[in-house]
């Protein structure tokens, strides 16, 4: 899907892009599985939804200086994607909050994540790819997996028209909003007694 969407750009700036996916490739192979261990929780990841939309908003009110990205955007979308290994960060989100707050224009902070989106995406399910065939699937979770990556593609596809140019305080509430009812079930979980 990220190869159709970027078909006109793919082999532009190799040198930039390389940039935008050290920080998640390098800290992506030394700590995903302890970040997934540590950090893998219902209120974990409630929190992380809260922050990073918060993020995102804040990111969003800045204004738009810049409409060319440079190196150091670069750099800081790759680590702002190495960030999305936290359970509850998006990738995307995460990489448009950088590219805003670095100062970047709406639209040209939506296409450096995209553009970042693909090496990364590629390289995490190789990663996984890898993982799956050395240690296999469990077969009860071959169908959610299967459901969970055409979910995957038809939520991509459906954002793609949305992805340039929008405001995202929208979505940042969204996602504040989830964190919070997230926060509010893991602590009613937490006031029951064990069955």
């Amino acid at each position: 899907m990220l190869a159709i969407a970027l078909r006109g750009e793919l082999g532009r700036d190799l040198h930039l892009q390389a940039l935008a996916l050290l920080p998640p490739a390098a800290i992506g192979l030394a700590l995903e599985r302890p970040i997934e261990r540590r950090l893998g929780g219902l209120r974990a990841v409630a929190v992380a939804q809260i922050v990073a939309g918060a993020a995102l908003f804040a990111a969003d009110l800045r204004p738009e200086h810049r409409s060319q990205p440079d190196a150091i955007d670069h750099l800081a979308v790759g680590a702002a994607q190495a960030a999305a290994l936290i359970p509850g960060v998006s990738r995307s989100g995460a990489a448009i909050t950088a590219a805003r707050l670095r100062g970047l224009s709406r639209e040209s902070a939506a296409a450096l994540a995209l553009r970042s989106a693909l090496p990364v995406t590629v390289g995490a399910g190789l990663l996984k790819g890898a993982r799956a065939v050395r240690e296999g699937v469990p077969a009860e979770l071959r169908v959610p997996a299967a459901a969970g990556a055409a979910a995957s593609f038809a939520s991509a596809l459906a954002a793609l028209p949305l992805a340039r140019g929008t405001r995202w305080r929208a979505i940042a509430a969204y996602r504040v909003a989830l964190g919070i009812g997230a926060l509010a079930l893991a602590g009613r979980r937490a006031g029951r007694p064990l069955a």
